[in-house]
């Protein structure tokens, strides 16, 4: 009791028990406010100053702290890191933390005293900033509070396969009651999908979200003026709720989020078995509709529940009667393939726009590609990583020709052309070393120049000589060859025999087609 602290207002108890006449044991007993020994100080000096006459009035606080000002106390031993305080405080001013300052202080001096030595002596020297705060009060439906934050690693039992989760949490900022989501990502599509599946949770929608300045919801951090997600923008004005951004660097200005989800890490995640994300969000809507929603609330003394079910519900505006189409959008470039990149799927536009930089809009189903207001390119979405949608109107003319002329469009033209034609095409086809596409094209493009009938007896010409290429084809026509007599059937066989393999193909055979 001797090292205890007396109030001022207890020296004024002591003093009226005395002025009743009661003695300092009794006054040590009784009130067990001071020890005798005190009781016998304070007599002493309520004596001298006749504060113990009953025709005089009690002294005041003011005049009590006179007398009995408490001095400090004193420690009992000096911190061992004290002759070394000018030159802790340099290195705490410099940011250097504790483990470090003491490994120093060992190194350069031979320091004994211990870590915990040096971090009580730290926390005493260092500036304590006390910022008063002012608690925000919402009405029922005026705002709910976002956010993210990291969730539990899941192995999956089916796949085996183990990976990071987040947690998202929006909590109505009266009631405290609150959606919770376990996800893989923090994209745009993820954000605004969370967003319409806890309005129907609450089955209603909040006058104001409340938001930190995440990349999904905000492009550009700033106190006076943030860029909203332009995908964002739609969402807000398809629910009709308004986008309130928190200054960077300012989470207290959304804490109940804040608590939100450090009580959903702390009281839903620990010591619990998840068999995959979908048995693990199941896990966390019981808990938010058992233990979360009957908890009493700190703050509110209330279960959340209960406030949300009883006015809250009630006051939320309703849900949109037509379904909101959620869209992501994306700023993209057009590759020199005349194709433009989302979540590692290829969607073309025209091959003009090579290089320039358009606007993605992507939804559950549909790719839509603009330029300033105008679509320009609709896709159906795409969802495996590599996957390629193309429209041949896209394609410059060249690549369309040579994409087009494919096998079956040259026999086709073949056909049209001629048997003899045709029977090299196909001949041409028939090599499995060497790719003849561009060859069959060649020959195909002749008819250009030289007329359907010139080519066709151009090629029967070829095919009496065993002659199979492109080059034997346009050195007759460009010899003006293809109507002259065939060599007799002896003729021709010993002239197969001579140039079988190597020989058909070679200046020789040439010169004897001529």
């Amino acid at each position: 009791m001797s090292n205890r602290n007396i109030a001022m207002h207890e020296y004024r108890q002591v003093i009226n028990a005395m002025r009743l006449g009661h003695s300092d044991r009794l006054i040590a007993h009784k009130l067990k406010l001071v020890s005798r020994t005190k009781a016998k100080a304070i007599r002493s000096v309520a004596l001298t100053q006749g504060w113990l006459l009953l025709e005089n009035n009690l002294p005041d606080e003011a005049t009590l702290i006179t007398f009995f000002k408490t001095a400090p106390k004193r420690r009992s031993t000096e911190s061992l890191a004290l002759p070394y305080a000018e030159e802790i405080k340099r290195w705490v001013n410099e940011g250097i933390q504790a483990s470090t300052i003491h490994q120093a202080l060992v190194r350069k001096y031979q320091f004994s005293g211990s870590y915990d030595s040096v971090q009580r002596f730290i926390y005493r020297i260092k500036d304590k900033k006390i910022i008063a705060t002012t608690v925000l009060d919402f009405s029922p439906g005026e705002s709910a509070q976002v956010d993210f934050g990291a969730g539990p690693l899941i192995t999956d039992v089916v796949t085996g396969q183990t990976f990071k989760t987040w947690i998202f949490v929006m909590v109505l900022s009266w009631s405290r009651h609150l959606y919770a989501e376990i996800v893989l990502d923090q994209t745009v599509e993820t954000w605004l999908n969370c967003h319409r599946r806890a309005f129907e949770f609450f089955n209603g929608v909040p006058g104001k979200i409340i938001i930190d300045n995440a990349k999904c919801a905000i492009t550009r951090a700033c106190y006076y003026d943030p860029e909203v997600q332009r995908s964002y923008r739609e969402c807000a004005e398809g629910y009709g709720f308004v986008i309130s951004a928190c200054p960077p660097r300012e989470p207290k200005k959304k804490g109940r989020v804040e608590s939100g989800v450090k009580y959903v890490k702390n009281n839903f995640v620990p010591l619990r078995d998840f068999r995959s994300l979908v048995d693990a969000n199941a896990q966390l809507r019981d808990w938010i509709l058992s233990i979360a929603g009957n908890r009493t609330h700190g703050s509110t003394c209330e279960k959340p529940l209960t406030r949300f079910e009883e006015v809250e519900q009630h006051i939320l505006r309703s849900l949109p009667t037509e379904v909101i189409e959620l869209s992501s959008w994306k700023k993209v470039k057009v590759h020199g393939d005349c194709h433009v990149q989302f979540e590692k799927c290829y969607y073309s536009v025209s091959h003009t726009l090579v290089s320039q930089s358009l606007w993605l809009r992507a939804t559950e189903s549909c790719i839509r590609v603009y330029q300033e207001y105008a679509c320009i390119a609709t896709h159906p979405r795409l969802r495996k990583a590599g996957q390629r949608h193309t429209l041949n109107d896209h394609l410059p003319p060249e690549g369309l020709a040579f994409k087009m002329r494919d096998p079956q469009w040259c026999l086709d033209q073949a056909k049209q052309i001629g048997k003899n034609c045709y029977h090299i095409l196909s001949q041409l086809f028939q090599d499995k070393v060497l790719d003849q596409l561009r060859a069959a094209q060649g020959i195909i493009a002749l008819k250009k120049t030289y007329g359907a009938a010139r080519l066709e007896a151009a090629c029967q010409r070829a095919t009496a000589f065993n002659a199979i290429n492109y080059r034997s084809v346009k050195n007759i026509l460009k010899q003006g060859s293809e109507y002259q007599p065939l060599p007799a059937e002896i003729a021709f066989d010993a002239l197969a025999e001579t140039y079988t393999g190597k020989g058909i193909y070679s200046r020789t055979t040439s010169t004897i087609i001529q």
